[in-house]
């Protein structure tokens, strides 16, 4: 999500490598022991990812013009030689579900859930409770996608045991790499400094900032999972239907799955120029209209959900997305991806929101005790009789916001993403599950 736009390229490379350093002797030994007991279990070939070729993709919802993997065959992808923590998680990446046990099946008609978190525990912790009440949760599978490994949101994950869960690493995200790209190289420029006073490689964006890789997390992080996601994990590669993308600072109310199940079944009949279904408005601010209608809307940024139809658009306007001066990834997305496609991108959504954002602590705050953001982790509303169950009437009719406030096209970005290597390494991730590729 965006925040705190005009304030943000300061960069906090604070390194706790002592702790750091004992920590992944511990992870990698517990990590290879747990990966290679499974895999050895299963027989699988540790290089063994799903090609471009496996899953049969069919269109669902709206028309379906971007089928095929689109690759640029004049790209040679490059992916930063991994530390022994980065080939750590991914072998962790590569663990089955836990509580399997508990849920051996999933529902036929089930929604996957994808949780993308960074390092804020206090609010995983509100977030992973909500989750806790939510009717129907036990039908489905929650993937959560770490932005690098932080041991207190890895245990809040470790101690699910209301669905089966899967956890999935960014094994290139700059948290991992305290002494390298994605992370902080020797000899990078920072800030404004100016290459031939400093003798220091790097980019600068359109404000004349250089890279920040705390900053560029985010949207390195958004990119890889839906990737991976999408088309690197068995458990959703043949996957055709809709998955919900949620984030640690979104309370899902306990009608949402059985509200959202409702409005993908009803969106090829009500709105079938809608590319997604959305717990939430696009007004983060707003619970929503309260009126007897659905409401089609711009895609908001909480508990949006698409299919693999929508994915393999999104995927086809790779260079766009990862070429456009912006380390948002929701923002990239308003100001140069949907536009792109065409026509408006509509998503459906009830009157009343079945998730609320909260709290105020950015993404890029709270990663060291210096600028740290702390609030009281308390929620700011009440969960009402009416979130308690679906509310949504199938027979409403549908109520079009056409013309709305917000990032559009033709806004220019806020930068943070003017780096060459951010953007060959963001356009790799859209690369990795189709071809081979070469280390840096």
């Amino acid at each position: 999500m965006a925040f705190n736009r005009r304030n943000r390229l300061k960069d906090g490379n604070s390194s706790n490598s002592g702790p750091k350093r004992a920590l992944l002797l511990v992870l990698v030994s517990v990590s290879a022991v747990l990966a290679l007991t499974f895999l050895l279990k299963q027989r699988i070939k540790l290089g063994s990812l799903p090609s471009s070729s496996s899953p049969s993709y069919t269109s669902v919802g709206i028309e379906d013009d971007s089928n095929l993997v689109q690759l640029d065959p004049s790209f040679k992808p490059e992916l930063p030689k991994q530390n022994d923590l980065s080939l750590s998680l991914e072998l962790r990446n590569r663990l089955p579900p836990r509580n399997t046990d508990l849920f051996p099946s999933l529902a036929k008609d089930h929604i996957k859930i994808v949780l993308y978190v960074h390092n804020r525990p206090k609010y995983l912790d509100i977030v992973v409770k909500s989750l806790s009440q939510v009717d129907g949760i036990g039908e489905t599978l929650l993937i959560v996608s770490h932005d690098g490994y932080f041991p207190e949101m890895d245990k809040i994950i470790q101690g699910i045991r209301f669905c089966q869960v899967k956890q999935i690493y960014a094994p290139y995200s700059p948290h991992l790499f305290p002494y390298s790209f994605p992370g902080v190289s020797p000899g990078d420029c920072r800030d404004k400094d100016n290459p031939l006073e400093k003798n220091c490689r790097g980019n600068t964006d359109q404000y004349g900032n250089h890279r920040s890789p705390r900053i560029v997390s985010l949207k390195h992080h958004w990119w890889w999972m839906m990737n991976t996601i999408w088309d690197g994990l068995p458990e959703t590669h043949n996957f055709n239907g809709h998955i919900l993308f949620i984030e640690e600072d979104h309370f899902i109310l306990p009608n949402a799955y059985r509200n959202l199940q409702l409005l993908v079944e009803l969106k090829p009949k009500k709105c079938p120029e809608c590319y997604a279904a959305n717990l939430a408005p696009s007004d983060v601010k707003s619970r929503g209209e309260g009126w007897e209608s659905l409401i089609a809307e711009r895609m908001g940024n909480i508990g949006y959900t698409f299919n693999r139809t929508v994915w393999r658009k999104i995927h086809a306007k790779a260079k766009e997305f990862c070429n456009f001066d912006e380390y948002n990834w929701d923002i990239t997305m308003w100001s140069t991806v949907y536009p792109s496609f065409g026509t408006p991108v509509y998503t459906l959504r009830g009157s009343r929101s079945s998730a609320v954002h909260f709290g105020k602590c950015g993404l890029h705050q709270g990663q060291d005790a210096a600028s740290a953001c702390v609030d009281d982790g308390e929620l700011k509303f009440q969960v009402e009789e009416a979130d308690q169950v679906c509310n949504i009437n199938p027979d409403w009719s549908v109520h079009f916001f056409k013309r709305q406030s917000g990032y559009q096209a033709g806004f220019k970005g806020w930068g943070g993403w003017g780096d060459e290597r951010d953007r060959r390494l963001c356009l790799s991730f859209a690369y990795i599950y189709h071809q081979h590729h070469s280390h840096q």
